[in-house]
């Protein structure tokens, strides 16, 4: 239930020290958006983004937005207690803070003032988990001390949400469910744009599109063995296009892929070209064992673009029957779901339809409404 806002004005610190290797895929383009609308949504309230070095980034920051740049770098464990313990308290202070909104889930134990967490993943309680060996250890030590530190909580999925609840972390009545919105760039295409594109990106012929970090844990080795298979099996002219940003040993892995010719890599997309190649895709193959928060996915969706993603209990909470799911560790089930959406147009469409459905709650208005609640729910505590 969403209740009034008793606050004519807030001042809103912000933690925007964000680190890409430390956030699930499209965490900061989902943040960065969502301050976007809540700064436009709530002009009445002031926002000081915190940051730990100079923003380099190209989004234009609204009006009631004062960036502050707090060093040093949180580039270690001792670092970054320094920073969220120490300088971070003297910057709530400083300006007067009324709330402080950590969008990584760390909490600041020095300071009085009432804290809002942004939950995105619950890596720090699995054993497989795509965070630094350091960032890892510091959230499972951590990570119990700053959910009973924070006033309110805003979980990114559902399935987030009950695992705080019932490994009894959180109470329910602390967390609110944030459903990330989506980018507006990302949308279907009529076929002549498609056309253009899979000439431009993929010599005039249809592809299975993966979008993201290209590294172990995105299982991108499974799924170019899956292709194998599927181009065994079908004898078509289908691509396999990974569009993001690979390491080192997926460079390597591809040099020596048999079907390295079928294989495209686009590196530096900007997020207009990334929602062209998405919106012109035969399908979205995603085989990654993600807990968190995976835009990529939804912005297939929002393209009518079907999608393929693992069987986890957590893809099922957030994806339901929009998707077709298969087994990541098989590689052959992979190439099965994948012959599925190539040969069975109905089942494509229907999926489709699912995720128009299911997409309708992911909405930048609902979003913003949510965590002003929460943040209002954390400064009257």
């Amino acid at each position: 239930m969403i209740l009034p806002l008793f606050f004519t004005q807030m001042i809103i610190a912000v933690n925007t020290r964000l680190q890409k290797s430390q956030q699930p895929e499209g965490y900061e383009d989902f943040i960065f958006g969502l301050l976007e609308k809540l700064t436009e949504k709530y002009p009445r309230h002031r926002f000081i983004y915190i940051f730990d070095k100079p923003y380099t980034g190209n989004r234009v920051f609204a009006n009631n937005v004062l960036p502050v740049v707090a060093n040093p770098q949180t580039t270690g464990n001792l670092r970054l207690q320094y920073w969220f313990n120490f300088k971070v308290p003297k910057i709530l202070r400083q300006h007067k803070v009324d709330v402080f909104l950590s969008l990584e889930g760390i909490c600041s134990v020095r300071t009085k003032k009432p804290q809002c967490l942004l939950v995105s993943h619950t890596a720090w309680q699995q054993p497989f988990q795509s965070q630094k060996k350091w960032v890892h250890s510091f959230n499972r030590k951590f990570m119990p001390v700053f959910l009973t530190k924070a006033k309110s909580i805003a979980a990114v999925s559902d399935f987030i949400k009950k695992e705080l609840e019932e490994k009894n972390l959180v109470a329910s009545k602390k967390i609110e469910l944030l459903y990330p919105g989506i980018d507006e760039n990302f949308k279907p295409l009529d076929w002549n744009r498609a056309e253009a594109v899979r000439d431009k990106y993929a010599d005039g012929k249809a592809y299975f599109l993966f979008s993201g970090n290209i590294n172990k844990h995105s299982n991108y080795i499974n799924l170019l063995k899956a292709f194998t298979f599927f181009k065994k099996r079908q004898k078509s002219n289908m691509l396999l296009l990974f569009a993001g940003n690979p390491d080192e040993h997926f460079l390597q892995d591809l040099k020596t892929y048999k079907l390295k010719n079928e294989v495209k890599l686009l590196q530096g997309l900007s997020v207009k070209e990334t929602a062209h190649v998405t919106a012109a895709a035969y399908a979205m193959v995603n085989p990654a064992r993600h807990t968190g928060l995976i835009n990529p996915i939804l912005q297939a969706m929002q393209c009518h673009v079907p999608v393929i993603v693992a069987d986890t209990v957590a893809m099922q909470s957030a994806y339901e029957q929009a998707v077709v799911y298969c087994n990541p560790a098989q590689v052959e089930d992979i190439a099965y779901k994948m012959m599925l959406i190539y040969k069975d147009e109905e089942k494509a469409k229907a999926l489709v339809e699912a995720a128009n459905r299911l997409i309708k709650k992911y909405n930048w208005d609902n979003t913003a409404q949510t965590l002003m609640q929460c943040l209002q729910n954390a400064a009257n505590s």
